[in-house]
C-alpha cells in the first residue's frame, strides 16, 4: 500500500503538489511512482527561472527499469530546484515527499490546482 499525504494535490501521472504558500507549490513524484520505478538513479530538472506551460515536460526521471518524463501539471515559475537529487537520486526512492522533492514552482494562476486530485480521490484511482 502506498503512502498518500492527505495534505497534497494528486495528478493522473503520479506526481504531488505540496502548498508552500499563496502561491507556491513543491512538486515531486509519489510514493506509488517510485515504487513502480524502482530504484533512481538520476533525475534531470529545469533551471531555476524556467518557465512551465500546464502540461509541459519539465525533466526526467531514470530509474534502474525505465526513464520517464516528469510533467508539470500547472503553470509557473521554477523558483527552486532540488540539488541534492544530483548527488543523490535515490532520495526520491528513499523520502519522495520530503528530501526526495523535485522543483518549487511559483504558480501562474493559483486556480490550476482546483483540478488535481485531493488524497481520497488519488487513493481510489491507485485502488487502495
Amino acid at each position: 500500500m502506498s503512502d498518500i499525504p492527505s495534505d497534497l494535490l494528486y495528478t493522473e501521472e503520479h506526481e504531488y503538489l505540496k502548498p508552500a504558500g499563496d502561491d507556491l507549490v513543491v512538486v515531486g513524484i509519489t510514493d506509488y511512482a517510485q515504487g513502480e520505478l524502482g530504484d533512481v538513479v538520476y533525475v534531470e530538472l529545469p533551471k531555476v527561472g524556467d518557465t512551465l506551460a500546464a502540461h509541459q515536460v519539465f525533466g526526467t526521471i531514470e530509474a534502474v527499469k525505465a526513464v520517464s518524463e516528469l510533467f508539470s501539471l500547472v503553470a509557473g515559475e521554477v523558483v527552486e530546484v532540488n540539488g541534492r537529487l544530483d548527488g543523490e537520486p535515490s532520495l526520491v526512492n528513499s523520502d519522495p515527499y520530503g528530501d526526495g522533492w523535485m522543483i518549487k514552482l511559483r504558480l501562474q494562476n493559483p486556480a490550476d490546482r482546483d483540478g488535481l486530485m485531493d488524497a481520497a480521490k488519488y487513493k481510489a484511482k491507485l485502488g487502495e
